[in-house]
C-alpha cells in the first residue's frame, strides 16, 4: 500500500466534520505526514490543522517554526504554534521534560473528541522498545507506542508506526519535500540518539530485520498488556467494582503478581499516578499487617491506606491547618484549603447564619435531633469516616455552638444540629471562555 493510500484510509476512519490535527515539528516525518493529510483532505473533506510546539531549547527552534509556517502556507493548512517552557528540574531528564511540555500543549489546543496525528515510525518504535527494556519496564512499557489510543478524551493516532524511516525518506525526496534537520538528533549523549546511531546500526548489520522484529515484539507486548487489562477488570469486578476501596480479604487471596496488576489497574482507573515498583512492593508487603497498624504508603501522585479491612487508593490528602478558620454566610459557594464547599447551611425557621468555619480542634459536640448532644469524635466513628478524612472536615460554628460538620465521608456531605439543615447549591460559573473555544482557526496562520 502506498503512503498516500495509508493516509487516505486513516482519514476515512476519523469522524466526519471533526478536525484532524497534525503535530508538526518541521522534520521529515511530520512534514510528509501533513503534506499527505492535506492531499487526502481534498478527496475526503475534513478540517486539517497543524500544531507546532515551540520548545525554545535551541537556536534552531526558530528555523522549525519558520519552516512550519512556510509549509502550512503552501498547503493552505491553518497552523497553530504553542510556546512551552520545559522544566529543567522536573526529575524527568531533558527528553522526558520536553515530552511533558509537548503533551501539555496538545491538551491545551486539541479538544476532547478530536484527533491528533503523530508522525512516529517503525524505527521510533524499535528505539522506544529498547529504551523500555533497558529501564527494566514491564509489559506496559515494552508495548512502547500504540498505533491508536484515547488520551484524555482525544484520539491519538500514529499512521506511520508500521512504516520504515527509509520508506518515508524516499517518498519525501520523490515529492521534492523540504524539511528541517534537528541538530540535537546527532547528540549521542541523549539515550535515544545513542541507540539510533550506535546500537541499532550494529543490530541491523548482524540481524537485518532487527528493527522490524523489535517493533513486532512491541506489538505483541501491547496485545499481552490488553489481555492483562481484561484480567484486572475482571478482578476489580469480583472485588466489588470500587477501584478506590478494595477488600483485603479478596486482594490477599490473589497471587502477588495479580495484586500488583489490580492495584496498578485501579490507580489508572482513578486517574492516579501508578506507584513505582519499589513503593508497590512495600505496599504489598504491608497488606498482611494488623488492621490497626495504620498502613500508609505514598508516592508522587497517589497514596494507599489500610483501614477496617480495606485498601484505599486516592490522591494524597492534607489536613486542614490547625488554626484555619473562615467566615461564611451559609449560602455562598466557598473555596477552602480542602476544596470547594458546595452546600448551603440554613437555619430553621430562618434568621441570620453568620457562621465561622474551623478545622477540628477536639472536644466539639453536636446536638442532634432526637439524640441530644453527641461528641464529634464518636459521631465520626459511628459514620465510619476514615481517619485521614477527619482532619479535613469543616466544623461550622454559630456563636458558641457547633451547628454542622461538613466534608467527605458524611451522609449527604454533612451532619447538622437541631434547627439547621443542609441544601445543595450550584457552583458559581467560571468567567471566561471554555477551554477549547479557540480551537477552530480561521483560514490563515496564527
Amino acid at each position: 500500500m502506498s503512503l498516500q493510500a495509508l493516509i487516505d484510509n486513516a482519514l476515512a476512519e476519523t469522524p466526519p466534520g471533526r478536525p484532524v490535527w497534525v503535530a508538526l515539528s518541521g522534520g521529515l516525518d511530520s512534514s510528509l505526514l501533513l503534506t499527505l493529510a492535506a492531499c487526502a483532505a481534498h478527496r475526503q473533506p475534513r478540517p486539517i490543522y497543524a500544531l507546532h510546539v515551540h520548545h525554545g531549547l535551541q537556536v534552531a527552534a526558530e528555523d522549525f517554526e519558520r519552516h512550519s509556517r512556510r509549509l502550512c502556507s503552501r498547503l493552505g493548512v491553518p497552523l497553530f504554534v504553542e510556546h512551552v517552557v520545559v522544566a529543567k528540574d522536573s526529575g524527568l531528564g531533558w527528553e522526558g521534560a520536553a515530552r511533558e511540555a509537548r503533551y501539555g500543549a496538545f491538551a491545551r489546543r486539541v479538544a476532547a473528541g478530536e484527533t491528533l496525528w503523530l508522525a512516529q515510525h517503525r524505527k521510533d518504535q524499535a528505539e522506544t522498545f529498547l529504551l523500555a527494556a533497558l529501564r527494566g519496564s514491564g509489559v506496559r512499557g515494552l508495548a512502547a507506542m500504540p498505533g491508536a489510543r484515547i488520551w484524555q478524551g482525544r484520539h491519538l493516532v500514529r499512521p506511520w508506526l508500521d512504516v520504515s524511516r527509509e520508506k518515508l525518506e524516499a517518498e519525501a525526496v520523490l515529492r521534492g519535500l523540504d524539511w528541517v534537520e534537528d541538530p540535537s538528533n546527532v547528540d549521542v549523549g541523549l539515550d535515544r540518539n545513542f541507540l539510533r546511531h550506535r546500537v541499532l546500526p550494529l543490530l541491523k548489520h548482524r540481524w537485518p530485520t532487527a528493527e522490524a522484529s523489535l517493533a513486532q515484539t512491541a506489538t505483541w507486548a501491547g496485545e499481552a498488556d490488553a489481555l492483562l487489562a481484561e484480567l484486572a477488570a475482571q478482578d476489580l469486578s469480583r472485588a466489588g467494582n470500587e477501584a478506590a476501596r478494595l477488600p483485603l480479604s479478596f486482594l490477599t487471596s490473589l497471587s502477588v503478581p495479580r495484586q500488583r496488576l489490580l492495584i496498578r489497574h485501579c490507580c489508572e482507573h482513578l486517574g492516579l499516578a501508578v506507584p513505582p515498583a519499589s513503593r508497590l512492593a512495600t505496599l504489598i508487603e504491608q497488606l498482611e499487617a494488623r488492621h490497626d497498624a495504620g498502613v500508609h504508603v505514598n508516592w508522587n501522585g497517589g497514596e494507599a491506606r489500610v483501614w477496617r479491612g480495606c485498601l484505599y487508593l486516592q490522591a494524597p490528602v492534607m489536613d486542614l491547618p490547625a488554626d484555619w478558620q473562615q467566615q461564611w454566610d451559609g449560602r455562598a459557594t466557598l473555596q477552602t484549603p480542602v476544596g470547594l464547599l458546595n452546600v448551603a447551611l440554613e437555619k430553621e425557621p430562618g434568621g441570620d447564619a453568620n457562621l465561622i468555619l474551623r478545622s477540628r480542634r477536639g472536644g466539639e459536640c453536636l446536638r442532634l435531633p432526637g439524640r441530644g448532644r453527641r461528641d464529634l469524635k464518636r459521631l465520626l466513628q459511628e459514620y465510619a469516616v476514615p481517619p485521614w478524612q477527619r482532619g479535613r472536615l469543616l466544623v461550622a460554628w454559630h456563636g458558641d455552638h457547633v451547628v454542622a460538620v461538613l466534608g467527605d465521608g458524611l451522609p449527604e456531605g454533612g451532619v447538622t444540629a437541631v434547627g439547621w439543615r443542609l441544601l445543595p447549591v450550584k457552583a458559581r460559573s467560571t468567567a471566561g471562555n471554555p477551554p477549547h473555544a479557540d480551537t477552530r482557526p480561521p483560514a490563515r496562520d496564527h
